[in-house]
């Protein structure tokens, strides 16, 4: 029996993309304030529809740069220390009111990246903290995200929280160069726990391949000099670095 496309509705794909970054001791989400409806006002993850002659990866790279101002390697390159991979996939067939519309989301991790730049659709773009938009131990969510998008965030963050437990990828919220004291301030911001430092000290320090000492220090964060490492060849931590139960 021949193929007939007109048998089936047409919908829509879009990416959208959860960027998550660490400033000021506490995980931020990039987000921009919808300037068309629906949802006119309210605050969304960047994204938007992808175009028929582009990929999946390339639509998340325009849409980035289209509603914030950042550029793919910015925030996707490996060289730049940040880490991208594709999230889930999300059909509820009424997600978005004005068509059948699928999203695939996309996961971004990056050191502290640059103030946003709002452009496209979006009215305005900032980095916004995730407490604020999920809740946290203060209470709820502050700022309501527009669609499906908390369901979105949420299922970035817990993945980000638990691939830092057994893989090297928290490291892709530092510099190239860093201190202990940095990533565990990484672990702490993702987690939402105080760890202890010692205890982190040894278990970092002591996870082959984890770690390796660049031969400096600084006092960047102020005190005694402290010892710079950068990321080492494991992307897979052995013991894994377990999340302490709150």
């Amino acid at each position: 029996m021949p193929y007939d496309p007109s048998e089936f509705p047409p919908f829509a794909v879009t990416v959208d993309l959860v960027v998550l970054t660490v400033r000021r001791h506490a995980l931020c989400a990039l987000t921009v304030r919808r300037a068309e409806e629906p949802h006119r006002g309210r605050w969304a993850l960047p994204g938007g529809f992808v175009r028929v002659d582009e990929d999946l990866a390339s639509a998340a790279a325009r849409e980035l740069a289209e509603e914030t101002g950042l550029r793919a390697q910015d925030a996707g390159s490996r060289h730049a220390g940040a880490y991208l991979e594709q999230l889930a996939t999300y059909g509820d067939p009424h997600r978005d009111p004005r068509m059948r519309v699928v999203s695939v989301a996309h996961l971004v991790l990056a050191p502290d990246l640059p103030a946003p730049t709002a452009g496209g659709d979006a009215g305005s773009a900032q980095w916004t903290p995730v407490a604020r938009l999920l809740g946290g131990a203060e209470g709820g969510a502050v700022e309501r995200l527009a669609f499906d998008h908390a369901r979105i965030l949420a299922d970035g963050v817990e993945r980000a929280r638990s691939k830092i437990e057994y893989s090297s990828l928290a490291a892709a919220f530092c510099p190239a160069e860093f201190t202990v004291g940095e990533l565990r301030r990484v672990y702490e911001a993702v987690w939402g726990v105080a760890l202890d430092p010692r205890n982190f000290h040894r278990k970092v320090t002591g996870t082959p391949g984890f770690l390796v000492p660049v031969g400096g220090t600084t006092t960047r964060q102020g005190g005694r000099p402290a010892q710079l490492f950068r990321a080492g060849g494991a992307t897979l931590l052995n013991p894994p670095m377990l999340r302490p139960e709150v």
